[in-house]
């Protein structure tokens, strides 16, 4: 390769990595954190507190998914549970303002320093309901920490080991060269109607409510610190998965499980109904016709499996 071109390629990389930290940059500005900072283990945990005092209401974790953040539990699940629970909402480790684990960021891991961030807030036994990935983390802290928890709930959660791929998204960006080379592109040029019909898949069959894409914050995902944590944790998942879930007959404490029947992105009859047969206190409900994301477009149901979490833990 020539000088020039050489000296061609450096200044469009250049380009690149500049465009990369203006985009993160606007985002950050756009959605700053919107709560407290907690040192766990020597890792920075952000956390969202709402609804009741300490000490007034039933303790409850929201645990969001992949590519999420904090903001996803606070656009209709945590402000319809506000006026009953005390809800703390962490950003998982890597996303939102959370710092990365350093090593591998682990649903056990992550469960354990979520935990411990509870704790630090003086929920010691909190119900804990996980979204999706959430899910497994939620599954993993009953699992790891059986005394730590009143209940659990678990909403499109990801439980058992899956035959289909890797998305190739994340089998890119999960490997060296992708993390190196793809991610900085992509948060630099990502078309605006990539990121929208994105969402609109997550969601569907149902159609993203109106508002949620500029309450969530859809450029914190894209940051490449976000997306670099995001790929290394999908594409670990499933040998988590496979290795935790012989666990699940463990767990004693009341277990809500909610799920979409049109949910093609976390199967329901290979999830909820597999934590139905081999937990033996899981009740699970079925929302007809409802695909991955029944926290915003099933909200009412929801907020009822968490009522009867806590009713069944002897908490109301």
């Amino acid at each position: 390769m020539s000088a020039s071109l050489l000296v061609l390629a450096a200044l469009a990389w250049g380009g690149t990595l500049w465009k990369a930290s203006v985009n993160e940059a606007r985002a950050e500005a756009a959605y700053p954190p919107q709560g407290r900072f907690l040192q766990v283990g020597g890792h920075q945990v952000h956390a969202v507190e709402m609804g009741q005092p300490q000490g007034s209401a039933p303790d409850l974790v929201l645990i969001h998914g992949s590519s999420g953040n904090i903001r996803d539990m606070t656009f209709r699940l945590a402000p319809a549970l506000a006026d009953d629970y005390r809800i703390l909402i962490f950003d998982r480790p890597g996303l939102g303002y959370s710092s990365p684990l350093g090593g591998g960021d682990s649903i056990r891991r992550q469960a354990e320093v979520l935990q411990q961030a509870a704790g630090q807030m003086g929920a010691e036994k909190p119900i804990v309901l996980g979204q999706s990935y959430g899910g497994a983390v939620a599954l993993a802290w009953a699992v790891d920490h059986p005394g730590s928890l009143s209940a659990l709930v678990t909403v499109s959660g990801v439980a058992y080991p899956w035959t289909t791929p890797l998305d190739p998204l994340y089998r890119v960006t999960s490997s060296r060269a992708g993390s190196a080379l793809a991610v900085p592109l992509l948060t630099a040029f990502v078309p605006r109607a990539k990121v929208e019909s994105s969402l609109q898949d997550v969601f569907a069959p149902q159609p993203a409510p109106e508002g949620y894409a500029a309450h969530f914050g859809t450029g914190l995902t894209l940051r490449r610190s976000s997306m670099r944590a995001n790929a290394r944790q999908r594409a670990n998942l499933l040998e988590e998965v496979i290795a935790l879930s012989p666990r699940y007959p463990e767990i004693r404490v009341p277990l809500e499980v909610i799920h979409g029947s049109a949910d093609d992105l976390v199967s329901p009859e290979l999830h909820a109904e597999g934590l139905a047969r081999n937990i033996e206190t899981a009740n699970v409900t079925l929302l007809e016709g409802i695909g991955h994301m029944p926290h915003h477009v099933a909200t009412d149901d929801v907020a009822a499996a968490v009522r009867r979490a806590a009713v069944r833990a002897n908490l109301r």
